[in-house]
């Protein structure tokens, strides 16, 4: 029986990008739960207040912290005032991320292209880059990726959105080796289709796809996992296909 006086994450602190709907507010939501003070990131100041509020509504710590995940100053400086504000951080969280239009890879817009990969792909880059240094002082920490079963699978008319998971998943694989030395744990999470506003799910039943909750949940057994041993990888499926 867990203890509501002495949660696990206590004296923790965590970052969650894209934190102010959906999948990352679920994740800070459910950080906040188990004790640490979550550091909303996100682009609209005004949903990341929304996710602070119902944390705070709930008896938990949360800080918000404007960012925008393509442009290496912005994360540069969460990451300077995460040192200068707690000394620490325990738990980073890449959750934001953007899908790739509608269209066979030949008709996409090279903007398109650049827009999907930059948030994707290098926004985990710059962040990875920016607090990984804090977590080595610290000697411990969670790496989490937020990546997609379109990581594993082929996805016709989304290619952009499937390449930039894929290579989400091998950033992954190869930071949790050069990390796991000052023993940090770097895990990737890839979901099925998430019930969100992310995008449109065209032909799939909206009551069998995953919730946010659940993506939260994979989080939450990651972070609580017994120090000599973590979990590289989740596949997340629905349990009846949608």
């Amino acid at each position: 029986m867990k203890d509501a006086s002495n949660p696990p994450l206590a004296g923790q602190v965590a970052v969650i990008t894209g934190a102010g709907r959906g999948i990352g507010a679920a994740i800070a939501k459910t950080l906040a739960r188990l004790g640490s003070h979550t550091v909303l990131c996100g682009r609209s100041r005004e949903r990341l207040e929304d996710t602070s509020a119902a944390i705070h509504g709930s008896g938990g710590q949360s800080s918000v912290m404007q960012c925008d995940v393509t442009d290496l100053r912005s994360v540069e400086s969460v990451a300077e005032r995460i040192g200068n504000t707690f000394g620490r951080l325990d738990i980073l969280v890449n959750n934001a991320g953007i899908g790739g239009g509608s269209s066979p890879l030949h008709q996409l817009s090279p903007d398109v292209w650049d827009t999907v990969m930059n948030t994707n792909l290098r926004g985990v880059y710059y962040c990875i880059r920016s607090v990984a240094p804090l977590m080595i002082r610290g000697r411990s920490g969670h790496i989490i990726n937020i990546s997609s079963l379109a990581g594993k699978n082929a996805l016709p008319n989304g290619a952009a959105y499937s390449a930039s998971k894929w290579g989400l998943n091998g950033l992954t694989y190869s930071v949790a080796e050069e990390l796991r030395v000052h023993n940090i744990r770097v895990s990737v999470i890839c979901p099925g289709s998430v019930h969100t506003e992310f995008g449109p799910h065209a032909g799939k039943s909206a009551d069998k796809m995953l919730r946010p909750e659940d993506i939260a949940h994979a989080v939450e057994m990651i972070v609580t996992q017994a120090p000599q041993s973590f979990a590289s990888e989740i596949l997340l499926r629905p349990t009846l296909k949608p």
